[in-house]
């Protein structure tokens, strides 16, 4: 899975730090091949309750949110999501059903 997560939302002050990142709005996508794509998307809300390992905002790195994400969202969400992803695939390989238009 591949993982968007470079849009947040911030406190702008909160215990007099800057920038606090408390929502993540997060996409993730996954590939088969060259042919077959799936995605979803949605937001995660951090907890800030704790600030003692603060990361300035114009330090903290994709990957440090990502994981914050993840952590958050917890194993089974995650393994939820990633199935969901497999899922779609699977039914665009093997379609159960198809949209036609009838010709006159």
């Amino acid at each position: 899975m591949e993982w968007n997560v470079k849009t947040v939302d911030v406190y702008p002050k909160k215990d007099e730090l800057t920038n606090v990142i408390f929502n993540v709005h997060w996409r993730v996508s996954k590939t088969e091949g060259e042919d077959y794509f799936a995605s979803s998307y949605g937001t995660q809300t951090l907890n800030t309750d704790d600030l003692s390992g603060f990361i300035d905002f114009d330090s903290v790195t994709t990957a440090e949110v990502q994981a914050w994400v993840i952590d958050a969202m917890g194993e089974e969400a995650v393994t939820e999501l990633e199935a969901n992803l497999d899922a779609q695939i699977e039914s665009q390989i093997n379609p159960t059903i198809e949209t036609k238009t009838i010709g006159e």
